[in-house]
């Protein structure tokens, strides 16, 4: 490499002087590194679980979270009531909007979809 300068103290050197060109060279690689530790970062945070873009359109598109999941499970309101522990009508009211859903309810539907709780929330 040359183009290189050194400067020292104490009969150390202490900085190096580099061309222009090497500098960009070795700039590029080092944001390539950045960019490889934090792929590797998120990499290894991954649960592997991913939202289907159809659910997320449905969801964006007005469509209340559970009904979204059910209907994407191929279930029906009576079958997921069920597996819930809850009565259809009160489903209903989930879907519609017109009833929030106790936490206790959102966790049992969330089960019976196998999705987690934030999944379900609007």
């Amino acid at each position: 490499m040359t183009g290189i300068q050194f400067i020292e103290r104490n009969g150390r050197r202490e900085y190096a002087i580099v061309p222009m060109p090497l500098f960009t060279r070795m700039a590029a690689l080092l944001e390539d590194l950045d960019d490889e530790a934090l792929y590797d970062k998120a990499k290894a945070a991954d649960d592997g679980f991913r939202v289907p873009g159809e659910i997320v359109s449905t969801i964006v598109g007005g469509t209340h979270p559970v009904k979204a999941w059910r209907e994407h499970g191929g279930m029906t309101q009576d079958a997921l009531a069920a597996q819930a522990g809850i009565s259809t009508a009160y489903l209903c009211q989930i879907e519609t909007g017109k009833r929030q859903g106790a936490v206790k309810t959102l966790k049992a539907l969330a089960k019976a979809l196998g999705v987690t709780l934030n999944e379900l929330q609007a």
